[in-house]
């Protein structure tokens, strides 16, 4: 019998990505994601990225959307194709913002971008407010890969913010923040069931 975690896991580890109305490039991580969105959008799997999130704290990874955006327009991304989401400050917010976004919008289809020791609690969060909004808005894992484990990013070490992260799941779990891995179960299995 596999755990919750096992089940969380290999399901945002090895989700069925399509091509998607938007990419959700979460703000943090240094200039560590942003690639992952220009990538998308340059192959043409998202057809715009929203830059969500409005915290400026150097120490901790978070560099504000004027630093990082001209690396993404740089790398050929119109200024058109580039959102800026700038009321959230954390993952929770964040979740609420971009979902309201998407349904004000028409976007059915959202790709989620975050580094990988932050991918499972991110998609928790944004899962937790597709569910609740009914918002039928189909939620895709697109976590930033290649990144080292063991080097100090210079806001701590991957493998030790992992631990963190999953001491997050439990707290925020705890309060109703996330999704269930039953839920992510029964979300993937529909969501897979549109692609047949």
């Amino acid at each position: 019998m596999i755990t919750d975690r096992e089940t969380i896991m290999a399901i945002v580890d090895n989700d069925c990505l399509t091509n998607s109305d938007a990419g959700i490039l979460l703000e943090g991580d240094g200039f560590f994601r942003f690639q992952k969105a220009v990538e998308l959008y340059q192959r043409g799997r998202i057809a715009r990225i929203v830059f969500s999130g409005n915290i400026v704290d150097k120490d901790y990874g978070s560099f504000p959307y004027e630093e990082v955006s001209p690396y993404i327009l740089k790398a050929g991304v119109p200024e058109c194709d580039l959102i800026h989401e700038d009321v959230s400050t954390n993952t929770r917010e964040q979740a609420v913002q971009v979902v309201k976004m998407a349904m004000e919008k028409g976007w059915k289809k959202l790709a989620l971008i975050a580094s990988h020791e932050h991918q499972y609690r991110a998609y928790l969060t944004f899962l937790r407010e597709v569910l609740d909004t009914k918002s039928g808005i189909i939620l895709y894992n697109a976590p930033v890969r290649n990144l080292n484990w063991f080097i100090d990013s210079g806001w701590g070490i991957r493998f030790e913010r992992l631990s963190d992260e999953f001491d997050r799941i439990e707290k925020y779990s705890a309060m109703g923040h996330l999704a269930t891995a039953q839920e992510v179960v029964e979300y993937q299995k529909w969501k897979e069931s549109l692609l047949v």
